[in-house]
């Protein structure tokens, strides 16, 4: 797996050039809070599950051409618990389209398995992925939002298996005829949101 922490326009022009014809890529953020009225937008991370890349909003850094890729409805963009994600881009003026939310997924794959849809148990269930979390902590408001290896690695550790974890999801959800009521399940939660923006 190769990481790119893409600070300057060049880097970030080299970054979507080598991802842009990707059908699918992992999306995630990492935020200042919960709360996207009030916290901040640190960083978004894409991966085809081979390069990663980070693209540190903190440091004043911009999406360039990653904001076309996130309103492309021919690239998938693939998230967990996309509704989180989605909150905090759109508060910062950005629109996605084309989402595949791998815990929508899970949910309805395991409903009343009584299992949890985490990321991190997801992960650990399909591929024996652990992942580490001790450095979410570091993202709090006080943070000077400069980019260490660590953290970097960090952001980037989820979005590496999210493709992957896709096409497996995709596959379960076709054998066991679940596709359409994932779809549905899905539809109803951006109409949810939809109908909440407009209601504040």
């Amino acid at each position: 797996m190769e990481i790119l922490l893409a600070r300057t326009p060049d880097e970030i022009a080299a970054a979507h050039e080598r991802l842009a014809a990707s059908a699918a890529l992992g999306c995630d953020t990492e935020t200042s809070g919960l709360n996207p009225s009030h916290g901040k937008l640190y960083s978004i991370q894409f991966s085809d599950g081979e390069l990663g890349v980070l693209i540190p909003l903190s440091e004043g850094v911009e999406m360039g051409p990653f904001i076309d890729v996130l309103a492309d409805d021919g690239t998938t963009k693939i998230f967990h618990n996309a509704r989180f994600d989605l909150d905090f881009l759109s508060a910062s003026g950005h629109t996605v389209r084309g989402v595949f939310d791998t815990m929508i997924a899970e949910k309805v794959l395991t409903r009343g398995a009584n299992q949890s849809a985490s990321l991190a148990d997801t992960l650990y269930r399909y591929f024996a992925v652990d992942l580490d979390k001790t450095q979410r902590a570091k993202f709090t408001r006080n943070w000077n939002g400069v980019w260490t290896d660590a953290l970097v690695d960090y952001a980037l550790s989820d979005v590496f298996h999210l493709p992957r974890l896709m096409a497996e999801q995709k596959d379960w959800l076709e054998k066991l005829g679940l596709t359409e009521e994932f779809t549905r399940q899905q539809e109803r939660l951006f109409s949810r949101e939809i109908r909440e923006k407009r209601e504040r």
